[in-house]
């Protein structure tokens, strides 16, 4: 039965259509005037240093390409991954802050602090200081490092800011998500506050009423016009779409109208912007003479949620979940440095993988101390070679909430499966505690308002069960749990578990902070943590200390 129902799941066929094409001057998402497929400028022979240009999406669905099977028009992304390496065993973190963190650290949760949930806005947390950062050690060698787009690694000091992580500019947001056009953002009844930012300052000028996708090409496009592309650059796009709030301008909904359910049908709009959006970097690297050695990653940060209108199908579970469709991502990579142009690559990849693989391909060092969780996987992506990871560890969350019937003795006296965590060893997959929401949502979930949960499939677990197996090789659905069928396995991989467990670093998770309201920093969303302040205080107390010991001197005389 479970065969028929494996063989069953297919996805629906690409939609063909007229889209902007490489050559054309329509104005779109952040598109320039002018002929974009200029031919490239006599700049001299280039470095061998490759441009990195890293996109990362956020919150974009498994299914939510063409090329997966999506309904969702994308042309750009399609023709992309076609030309370079689709990457099809790869993964992320199942929420924005924690993939965000391994891109830029090449370590996993459990080795920075940051293993539970997100960075809050009002919370005096951020990326440890003492991690270096990809931007920092790409600077080592000569690369000229620019960001635009979301941060959300933590701003509580000035020291968290992304110019003082490795990067010449800035220009984005610094929250996990707010007003595409305004760049509000509220964290809860009056805590609001404007988040748009210029390297360190908050960038008023800027804000034109311009969605943000279209604002982020722009942007891109102004920094590639001004910099020598004879000279090695690193520019990681972070684009808030397709995050909610679910805004697009209206004539990207143009060809959505039959969607009925509105959520799908805003989220298909502005993945259509984004899409084009991308298109127009891309022009604009052939433009102004970077494309021939240019290296393009294209990444969401985890999967899509379903309630926002982003589908997984047909992959279980949702973003937030260690299920297959919370860090399954969609990925590939596009350059004219590839070896192996238009194949797929189906051996394990981590977004871990990025750090010491394009500190490599850049000619950098990787000192000795740093203890990376990282591959070097060029070899694999470009040639086609075995890939030399053979583990991931999706993440050991020691304080979110205690699966009830979880204990040691079902783990086998090994690990408490109380413990939410993941890890994926070969073809096996173990997941312990409270995995998340775990439906299977197929397209017919947006045929109405809803979605509507009745089209959902759900599995009912035996009550107090808290241990999951899978082969997720031979089922990446995840629809046949194997864990009583095999213990052995799920004994070695609950070792596994407590050998990375015995590497972890202290949770970091503090409590919010008053002064972080954005009213008492001038309406914005910003520092404010003063060292000053600190300094004072424990001057004052220093001070106070002394008086009294010299005030206790003259009672002893």
């Amino acid at each position: 039965m479970v065969a028929a129902v494996l063989a069953g799941l297919s996805l629906l066929s690409l939609l063909t259509c007229g889209y902007l094409a490489w050559g054309s001057r329509r104005g779109g998402a952040g598109e320039t005037p002018g002929n974009l497929l200029g031919e490239e400028p006599a700049a001299g022979a280039p470095r061998s240093q490759p441009h990195i240009i890293f996109i990362l999406a956020d919150d974009q669905g498994f299914r939510d390409v063409g090329y997966h099977g999506s309904e969702i028009r994308t042309p750009t992304l399609d023709k992309l991954a076609a030309e370079g390496v689709k990457l099809e065993n790869y993964y992320v973190q199942p929420m924005c802050t924690p993939s965000r963190s391994q891109l830029i650290t090449g370590k996993y949760q459990i080795h920075t602090g940051l293993q539970h949930s997100i960075i809050r806005p009002t919370q005096p947390n951020c990326l440890p200081l003492d991690n270096v950062t990809l931007p920092q050690k790409l600077k080592e060698v000569g690369y000229s490092t620019h960001m635009v787009g979301k941060w959300h690694l933590g701003f509580y000091r000035r020291e968290c800011m992304p110019t003082q992580r490795g990067f010449d500019s800035f220009f984005g947001s610094l929250l996990g998500s707010g007003d595409y056009y305004t760049h509000f953002k509220c964290d809860s009844p009056g805590i609001c506050g404007y988040d748009l930012y210029e390297n360190d300052n908050a960038a008023w000028d800027h804000d034109n009423g311009i969605y943000s996708t279209q604002m982020y090409t722009q942007k891109v496009q102004q920094i590639l016009a001004s910099h020598n592309p004879r000279k090695p650059i690193f520019l990681y796009i972070a684009y808030q779409a397709v995050h909610s709030p679910l805004q697009a301008p209206g004539r990207y909904f143009e060809h959505y109208r039959s969607i009925n359910n509105i959520n799908r049908r805003r989220y298909a709009a502005m993945l259509a912007c984004l899409d084009e959006a991308i298109n127009n970097v891309t022009l604009a690297l052939r433009k102004y003479g970077y494309y021939e050695n240019s290296i393009i990653i294209y990444s969401s940060d985890n999967g899509g949620q379903p309630m926002a209108g982003g589908s997984n199908w047909p992959l279980r579970g949702s973003k937030g979940t260690y299920w297959e469709g919370g860090i399954r991502a969609v990925g590939f990579v596009h350059s004219p440095l590839l070896k192996n142009k238009g194949s797929v690559c189906k051996e394990l990849v981590h977004i871990t993988d990025w750090f010491p693989t394009l500190i490599t391909l850049a000619e950098g060092q990787i000192d000795e101390d740093i203890q990376l969780d990282g591959y070097d996987v060029w070899e694999t992506i470009s040639e086609g070679r075995r890939s030399p990871r053979v583990d991931i560890l999706h993440n050991i969350d020691p304080i979110y909430t205690k699966a009830k019937n979880g204990s040691w003795a079902a783990g086998y006296g090994i690990w408490n499966t109380a413990i939410q965590s993941a890890i994926r060893v070969n073809h096996w997959k173990l997941l312990t505690g409270n995995p998340g929401y775990s439906d299977w949502v197929p397209p017919q979930a947006f045929s109405n308002a809803g979605p509507n949960r009745w089209h959902n499939e759900r599995v009912s677990w035996s009550a107090g069960k808290t241990v999951w197996l899978f082969n997720i090789t031979a089922d990446p659905y995840e629809r046949v749990d194997l864990s009583a069928r095999h213990p052995e396995v799920v004994k070695q991989l609950l070792r596994r578990l407590s050998q990375f467990n015995k590497t972890a670093v202290p949770v970091r998770y503090p409590p919010k902070d008053p002064r972080s309201n954005p009213k008492l920093n001038g309406g914005v969303w910003g520092p404010w943590f003063k060292e000053d302040e600190k300094k004072k205080k424990s001057d004052k107390s220093k001070g106070a200390s002394k008086q009294k010991k010299s005030k206790n001197k003259k009672k002893a005389n």
